[in-house]
């Protein structure tokens, strides 16, 4: 980006207070990355923002966002007052997306979102300019961030939108109005604010508020909560699942580095396992065909993906046993897709199992929980590790379905313990799966696993 003051204060419908207008060539909300040429946005949080536009000048910052009382605006830096800067902050990437008008594909669903984020972009990246939301930067904060960092000439702009609440995922598409929209899966995530699987699809569908007339939104084949909401939709609406849909794929192969798949008797790879990462692939060439790349370059851009950090990730424990890392976040339906996928992958050892609890799901999280018993059994496990309070009921049904199977306890006081039963079980030939919440911390017990 490339802006005046004078356009900025246009674009915000700000005022600017100082006379001498200077260039602006990037944005931050956090001082200690400002670097010279930047506009500073003071966002109100935990702190006041305002309280460190000194240290924005120090780096460099060229001009800042003010919403307090003009007399207390800094000097030595051009300054734009405005009622609300986070608001500011929206308008100004609403605005630079008017003018360089990329195709804008926005991704939400309760999991998935940062792979099928991943995969978008890596096929569209064979055929236009690409940029994509980086890390999870998919809240009213992260979008207008990856918006204002998006490069001139991008052409394809894969945005991920995440939600805690209703209302939230519309002001994002509100704020992208998105050409593609895509809901990789309704799951129970934050099913504690929403009350209800019902309640979480429509908080999905908000993605539809801003989806262009005339544009494309997917759906998985199989969630009847999205398929009765559809109807009167005047978009383009495509279905995609296993077998199922108008993208339907078919399981050829899977192992613990890829998983092979046909749609329309065509075969496709990726470098993941898990029929819920091929439906996610499923999105990935929906979007494709969309913007007519051929059979060729969607192969490309899936079999040669690369994922985010912490998303179904093979690791080696120190030891040289397998880790199968899933710890970013978790769900009942994430989490039992897991376990179905790793309790089907060829090991040379034995199968042990880490899961943590699944947080923010509201009363009905003792159920839950021990719902994970269906996707266990004796003969695909022999070594279970629970962590967390919500554990307990688990911990209970699978005492009482499977009494011989190994299952071990610890409370959310005793990561060290568990950390160091684990260690001591794992044998070098053995395969292990890691899943949890990420407030529960077990990208520690990878890492120390690692180590």
């Amino acid at each position: 980006m490339n802006f005046s003051t004078t356009i900025i204060s246009r674009a915000v419908q700000g005022e600017v207070l100082t006379e001498n207008e200077v260039t602006v060539t990037g944005v931050e909300f956090d001082s200690r990355k400002i670097k010279a040429g930047d506009l500073f946005i003071p966002l109100q949080g935990t702190n006041d923002g305002h309280e460190f536009v000194v240290k924005a000048i120090e780096n460099g910052a060229t001009a800042t966002l003010w919403s307090h009382a003009p007399e207390t605006a800094p000097e030595g830096i051009a300054v734009i007052l405005v009622k609300d800067t986070l608001l500011a902050f929206q308008a100004l990437a609403s605005y630079y997306l008017l003018e360089e008008n990329p195709d804008v594909i926005a991704i939400t669903g309760s999991n998935g979102k940062t792979t099928t984020k991943d995969m978008t972009e890596s096929v569209l990246s064979q055929k236009f300019r690409t940029y994509k939301t980086q890390g999870n930067y998919n809240n009213d904060i992260g979008l207008p961030y990856t918006i204002l960092h998006m490069p001139e000439g991008t052409e394809k702009l894969i945005l991920e939108m995440g939600m805690d609440h209703a209302g939230e995922i519309s002001v994002l598409s509100e704020l992208a109005e998105p050409d593609v929209a895509a809901i990789t899966i309704i799951g129970e995530a934050h099913i504690e604010n929403l009350g209800s699987r019902e309640k979480i699809a429509e908080a999905k569908l908000e993605i539809t508020t801003g989806l262009s007339a005339d544009g494309l939104l997917i759906i998985p084949a199989d969630e009847p909560l999205l398929e009765e909401r559809t109807h009167s939709l005047s978009q383009t609406i495509k279905t995609f699942g296993i077998q199922e849909g108008d993208i339907a794929a078919t399981i050829l192969n899977e192992s613990k580095g890829a998983t092979v798949f046909s749609v329309d008797d065509t075969g496709y790879q990726i470098p993941l396992p898990g029929s819920y990462n091929v439906q996610n692939a499923l999105i990935a060439m929906a979007i494709g065909r969309w913007f007519g790349l051929n059979n060729d370059e969607i192969f490309q851009g899936l079999a040669y993906v690369q994922v985010t950090q912490n998303r179904t990730q093979w690791l080696k424990a120190s030891n040289g046993a397998d880790i199968l890392s899933d710890v970013y976040n978790a769900n009942p339906t994430a989490m039992g897709l897991v376990l179905d996928t790793f309790a089907k992958l060829p090991t040379e050892g034995r199968r042990l199992a880490v899961l943590a609890d699944m947080l923010e799901l509201g009363t009905n999280s003792f159920s839950l929980h021990t719902s994970m018993v269906e996707h266990i059994n004796d003969q695909d496990f022999q070594e279970i590790f629970l962590y967390g309070d919500e554990m307990k009921g688990l911990k209970l049904a699978l005492a009482d379905r499977y009494p011989t199977l190994s299952v071990h306890y610890f409370s959310k006081n005793d990561k060290s313990q568990l950390m160091t039963a684990i260690k001591n079980s794992l044998q070098a030939e053995d395969s292990i799966v890691l899943k949890g919440s990420n407030g529960m911390g077990l990208i520690e017990v990878v890492e120390f696993l690692q180590a």
